[in-house]
């Protein structure tokens, strides 16, 4: 199966304070603004919107199915995903029955993105001890899964979930629910991704190019060996990014930025530091993981990505750090005119020739 080349946009509909001012926007404007970029990424030709979870009061996106429901109903084709869900704090027939409801409402255009999730804050606030991270994660996924096959479904539930067998979960969705595997490289999720036939969304955040290599070589392998055809196995990859007109003044634009947000959205978690610039533009080169650039930068970044990881959708995380509105919507507009045309037509000639 030869999958046409994906490019879209993901916000963590993170607050940052204003660099100008220092004070932070409103919930409400912000979330006016996800809305306005996602309908300007849909008009722009784009393939995919995602927002993803948090519970925090410096994000205002700790409920995306009903943000998407939102954007469904001011877009035409655009697919609408989660980025991640974080399905160890989540119940899996809540999760399933608001995706299947945003499918409905979309005409077709929902999909889950589910992974164990980077920030703990959700734990705590549903009850859920960190402890049992990894196995809520595989326990609930599969339920979900479950859930998914059939209704009513066969699950007999476990330490961290409810028989469900025999009972009525409803809605159901257009068709299959897409349920990608969102992962932050490691093996062992690549595998699991692998052996459940399920396509693999990787997130980078910083670091070389090739980082996730191993991973993706163990992903394929664990498809191949779980029966599933070679051919269906799918890899995404979601990074940081920007695009401008010039290569120096996107990194100009982006770095004030997306170092805010490095510092401000992460230190809950332990992890906030301020980036050098030196830092910053290695990894906006042609081996650094940044789709930071001109658009013909970004092509040839996005090519390389294809080439180590066969991966057929590429989504940025445009505008970390909450960058000013008007730079935010131009950067969707050129990715959608200078960038994604050029990707699907390459890739698609590139796959004729080898059929």
């Amino acid at each position: 199966m030869t999958h046409p080349f994906e490019v879209g946009i993901i916000t963590f509909g993170e607050i940052s304070p204003d660099l100008r001012t220092g004070k932070p926007m409103s919930p409400r404007d912000r979330m006016a603004e996800i809305v306005e970029q996602a309908v300007v990424a849909d008009e722009a030709g784009l393939d995919l919107y995602g927002v993803g979870e948090h519970h925090r009061s410096d994000f205002v996106a700790s409920a995306p199915p009903v943000i998407l429901a939102a954007i469904a109903a001011r877009t035409k084709r655009i697919r609408l995903t989660s980025g991640v869900t974080v399905l160890s704090s989540e119940d899996p027939v809540r999760v399933f029955q608001n995706f299947a409801t945003l499918d409905l409402l979309s005409g077709g255009r929902a999909e889950i993105i589910a992974g164990r999730g980077s920030f703990s804050e959700s734990f705590p606030l549903f009850g859920y001890d960190t402890a049992d991270y990894a196995d809520l994660y595989r326990e609930k996924l599969d339920a979900l899964l479950a859930i998914r096959g059939g209704n009513p479904p066969v699950w007999r539930g476990g330490p961290y979930t409810r028989d469900l067998t025999g009972l009525d979960i409803a809605p159901r969705p257009v068709g299959e629910l897409p349920i990608w595997i969102g992962s932050g490289g490691t093996p062992a999720s690549a595998v699991r991704a692998g052996s459940l036939g399920l396509p693999l969304a990787l997130g980078l955040v910083l670091g070389p190019i090739g980082q996730f290599a191993d991973g993706v070589a163990k992903y394929r392998e664990a498809f191949e060996a779980a029966g599933h055809p070679a051919a269906n196995a799918r890899v995404s990859i979601t990074a940081h990014g920007y695009v401008g007109a010039t290569s120096q003044g996107a990194r100009d634009t982006m770095y004030p930025y997306f170092t805010v947000g490095m510092r401000e959205n992460n230190h809950q978690r332990g992890a906030g530091f301020d980036l050098p610039r030196r830092a910053f533009d290695a990894q906006a080169t042609p081996g650094g993981g940044l789709l930071v650039g001109s658009p013909q930068e970004i092509i040839d970044k996005l090519m390389t990505y294809h080439e180590v990881y066969g991966v057929t959708r590429a989504v940025f995380h445009l505008g970390y750090g909450h960058m000013p509105h008007r730079d935010h919507l131009a950067a969707i507009e050129r990715l959608g005119a200078e960038v994604a045309p050029v990707m699907r037509r390459e890739l698609s000639r590139t796959a004729g020739s080898l059929a």
